[in-house]
């Protein structure tokens, strides 16, 4: 995953170059194969290139195109060659993806954006009219961020410059924390008040007296896919599915994929085996990693990836995570972290073994199994199909559909049908559902200004419209969304994340599918399931849904008891007014019973507390972030005052 760093002036003065210069050493480590460098009058940027396949290898950016559009290019372009076919007869086979999409943005303008399958961030200056743009794909999987100051822009695909180098303080955003502290903050935010983020499948239009954010394309609701048999949607999931695994095996290296032994990860290593044995992929090898813990009596991984492993014939790396306890919420002094999530944490010992594993079998490309649950029906409820015939008013069918239900749920069928309904009813009518109630640790008055984001941002259901459970895809994918804004981009060794389950036409089918395909009584996964029967493993594909591993952490907690205790006296998150510290207090001390808790929040809340500390610590200067500088000490001392 290549990066980059420009600057523009729009009232015309020129950009120093000493700008580009001081962020160098920052840019370095994600991009360490080569640099190319523009700095002329108004405009200048900084690139770094991180090389995944054999075209970008021969791409050189920054890049002007032949209408004198200036292009830099972080991406996969999956769809080459019917853009091609579209374009001009100067492009071929040997064809760079950056020269395939500047022939596209000459011919279509913004317009070419909606067309580019996969995953990509790019910006593009246009000298003549001052015009800056700046897009990302569908569904966000690289990043893109930028702050304007009167007529400066500023724009880089990693966090850290843009604050680093700001000569001025942030404000911290409160949505984001709460968004941290919940379900994810909203893809355009970033913890900083004035550092934006170009949304998802979204273009941001720059120039003198103009910022305005516009959506290039979303999925069509009035698509449809009816076959006469189960055995054309099994055929048509195949063949979606394995073509998504094969582009994001175009590599010109190994390339490495997550092993759990659950059906997402072992689906795709299994897959991706079939298309390299069928001579399709580009990718040389396939190698897998997978984390165990023997000390989770619920977590039993091994026997099913080992299975994996036996049918592909090797074995893979091996992270055992179970011996590794203690929590880790500390960040290391010399290094900055830009979010919560950041690589300024101090590494775990498991996260130094993927490093080590990572390097030694030259794995340039991760593939991650992100997206599969919400995808393909792993959340095994009725609720979006029995919402959509209440929207059809097919009332028959729905009471048929009920008694199925509810028959193999062992629930009676009005509980069944007042969980569909609640869904088209406002939340001061029914009341927040239990799972993303925020936690009552939280500052009134901050649950009252950021109740959306502690919520997960959530919207009734539409009785007109799009069909129900269409709305409630939007909704899944959204949550992936605002997951993948917060996931940092890896730098130690550098990599990038590759997620087949997020293949935009892979989507486009499984949404325009009925319902009642993907999920149906008593067979969650329902067609994934029959679709990859004798590709992988029958123990794999029938087993259990993963329990959700709950124990290390309560274990962790108990453990660090004491630091915990020590530093929830004093928070900075108390000053803030986002905990209530009493009742927050109360919750670490039955975390650490081993009484059942909302665990996640009461952890990422000490991440984020680590994290301001660790940002506007007193004393460091170069390093400090200025996030909140002033402030966060003001609210130190203001706390040791009253004290």
């Amino acid at each position: 995953m290549s990066v980059q760093f420009g600057k523009c002036n729009f009232d015309g003065k020129p950009v120093d170059p000493q700008d580009l210069d001081e962020v160098r050493h920052v840019l370095a480590p994600y991009g360490p194969d080569s640099e190319g460098l523009i700095c002329k009058d108004n405009f200048g940027i900084l690139y770094r290139a991180f090389h995944t396949t054999k075209e970008s290898r021969r791409e050189m950016q920054p890049y002007i195109s032949a209408s004198g559009s200036v292009i830099t290019w972080d991406g996969r372009l999956d769809n080459r060659e019917d853009l091609m076919a579209q374009l001009s007869a100067r492009l071929s086979r040997e064809s760079t993806d950056l020269e395939i999409v500047a022939e596209g943005y000459d011919r279509w303008g913004v317009d070419a954006f909606r067309r580019l399958i996969g995953d990509w961030a790019l910006s593009i200056w246009e000298p003549r009219d001052r015009l800056l743009v700046l897009a990302k794909d569908f569904v966000g999987t690289r990043h893109l961020y930028y702050t304007v100051e009167k007529d400066q822009v500023t724009w880089c695909t990693i966090l850290d410059p843009m604050v680093l180098f700001a000569g001025q303080p942030f404000k911290l955003e409160e949505e984001y924390i709460a968004g941290w502290l919940s379900f994810f903050p909203a893809p355009h935010l970033t913890p900083y008040v004035g550092v934006h983020s170009v949304p998802p499948s979204s273009f941001v239009r720059l120039a003198p007296g103009t910022h305005r954010v516009s959506k290039y394309w979303c999925f069509d609701p009035s698509k449809r896919i009816r076959y006469g048999t189960d055995t054309e949607y099994e055929e048509h999931f195949r063949v979606v599915f394995s073509e998504s695994v094969r582009r994001r095996l175009r590599s010109d290296t190994p390339v490495l994929a997550e092993l759990s032994g659950g059906m997402d990860s072992s689906s795709i290593v299994c897959v991706a085996d079939a298309v390299i044995a069928e001579g399709r992929a580009d990718a040389p090898r396939l190698d897998t990693i997978s984390c165990y813990s023997d000390s989770e009596p619920n977590w039993d991984e091994r026997p099913y990836f080992t299975k994996v492993e036996q049918q592909r014939g090797r074995a893979g790396c091996h992270i055992d995570v179970g011996s590794q306890g203690s929590l880790n919420l500390g960040f290391e002094s010399s290094r900055f972290a830009a979010t919560p999530d950041s690589q300024g944490g101090c590494l775990t010992q498991s996260a130094k073994e993927f490093a080590s594993c990572i390097t030694s079998h030259q794995n340039r490309v991760l593939l991650s199994g992100i997206g599969g649950d919400e995808v393909t029906g792993g959340l095994p409820t009725p609720v979006p199909e029995l919402a959509d015939l209440v929207a059809r008013g097919q009332f028959i069918g729905l009471a048929h559909r009920l008694k199925l239900w509810a028959l193999r749920s062992r629930k009676p069928w009005f509980h069944l049908f007042f969980e569909t309904v609640r869904g088209f009813l406002p939340q001061t009518v029914v009341g927040v559902p239990a799972y993303v109630r925020p936690p009552s640790w939280l500052d009134r008055d901050f649950l009252k200004h950021q109740r959306a984001a502690l919520t997960g941002y959530p919207s009734r259901v539409r009785l007109l419209g799009p069909l129900p459970s269409f709305q409630e895809n939007l909704s899944r994918l959204d949550a992936l969304r605002r997951q993948l804004a917060c996931d940092v981009p890896p730098s130690e060794p550098p990599h990038e994340k590759r997620y087949p389950y997020l293949d935009r036409d892979l989507l486009e089918f499984i949404y325009a599918s009925p319902q009642e395909q993907l999920v149906r009584p008593g067979q969650r996964r329902s067609l994934m399931r029959r679709s990859l029967v004798g590709i992988v493993p029958d123990e794999v594909l029938n087993r259990k849904r993963k329990a959700f591993v709950a124990r290390s952490p309560l274990v962790a907690m108990s453990m660090e008891q004491a630091s915990l205790s020590q530093m929830s006296e004093n928070m900075l998150l108390t000053s803030l007014g986002i905990i209530d510290p009493k009742v927050f207090r109360e919750e670490l001390r039955k975390a650490c019973r081993g009484q059942k808790v909302a665990i996640v929040p009461l952890m990422r809340a000490f991440g984020v507390e680590c994290w301001l500390r660790s940002s506007g610590c007193p004393g460091e200067t170069q390093r400090t972030p200025l996030l909140l500088r002033q402030r966060l000490n003001n609210a130190l001392s203001t706390e040791q005052h009253a004290k």
